[in-house]
């Protein structure tokens, strides 16, 4: 029995505790989506993605074209001349796999410049929901965008809005 009721009251100390929290949710996506710089940062990690794409690209053509002469004039070439010529794919390949790993590597020129653009618009998108949550007095802001457990959520308690308004962004 006396355990019983000490478990009842510890229940209930426990959610009479979670009530008592406030929270909140932004959806990071639109809030990146409205975002002039970001989109702005967005177009410009495309655009170089897409030029190291094509230079990568182009030094595999050049590795393949390489390796289908090679096969075509084998049987016209001496021994030495082979391995010349198979060092010479070898070490194609090897640069595009170093290029490859250059540019889109886990410290990477592209992963360099996403870190380079991207973290001061977070940074100032951190430091906003952070204002909003002191504010109002918020113990816990959750994003909806990268939280696939919420189901539904009541848009009173969306602070997307106003996360874009300390920004000056206003919707």
């Amino acid at each position: 029995m006396k355990k019983l009721i000490i478990g009842l009251i510890i229940t209930l100390s426990a959610i009479g505790a979670a009530s008592a929290q406030k929270f909140a949710l932004v959806d990071m996506d639109y809030i990146l989506r409205n975002v002039p710089s970001y989109e702005m940062a967005n177009e410009q990690l495309n655009q170089v993605s897409l030029r190291w794409e094509k230079e990568v690209n182009e030094l595999a053509k050049e590795a393949e074209t390489m390796y289908k002469n090679y096969q075509a004039e084998m049987v016209f070439l001496t021994d030495d001349q082979k391995k010349k010529r198979e060092e010479e794919i070898v070490a194609k390949e090897k640069e595009v796999t170093d290029a490859r790993y250059k540019y889109f590597g886990p410290e990477g020129e592209l992963y360099k410049k996403r870190q380079s653009l991207m973290k001061p618009i977070q940074e100032d998108v951190y430091n906003a929901v952070k204002a909003i949550a002191e504010e109002k007095g918020y113990q816990t802001i959750f994003d909806r965008a990268s939280s696939q457990s919420i189901v539904f959520a009541s848009p009173r308690i969306d602070v997307s809005n106003e996360v874009l308004a300390k920004l000056g962004y206003s919707k």
